[in-house]
């Protein structure tokens, strides 16, 4: 799992080949830091798979608002330039790894 900035989103979620999970958070989001740990775990779980990575709205304010993002946190399922899917404020690491399934079959 790695920080992005918009040159990192531009390579793995645009440019990528592989699927990337991006999990749009504030350092701010109590609710955001919650799930850091879980989404660590499924980084290393998933690796080769999957990427995972944490982008921070008011670092990259501009990526946010192309992407659309007006909840936190919000994790979106990108591949090759495009938006598989979205989920707005999972509550648990089996709900993350439940969309994930679901959006990538």
């Amino acid at each position: 799992m790695n920080r992005m900035n918009q040159e990192l989103f531009r390579q793995y979620a645009w440019e990528g080949q592989e699927p990337v999970l991006v999990a749009f958070c504030a350092s701010w989001c109590g609710y955001c830091r919650r799930i850091l740990p879980a989404l660590k775990r499924l980084a290393e779980k998933n690796r080769g798979k999957f990427w995972v990575g944490i982008m921070d709205v008011d670092m990259e304010p501009e990526l946010a608002r192309k992407e659309e993002i007006e909840v936190l946190p919000t994790l979106v399922l990108y591949q090759q330039g495009r938006v598989l899917g979205s989920i707005v404020g999972p509550d648990s690491q089996a709900i993350i790894e439940e969309f994930v399934g679901e959006t990538l079959t």
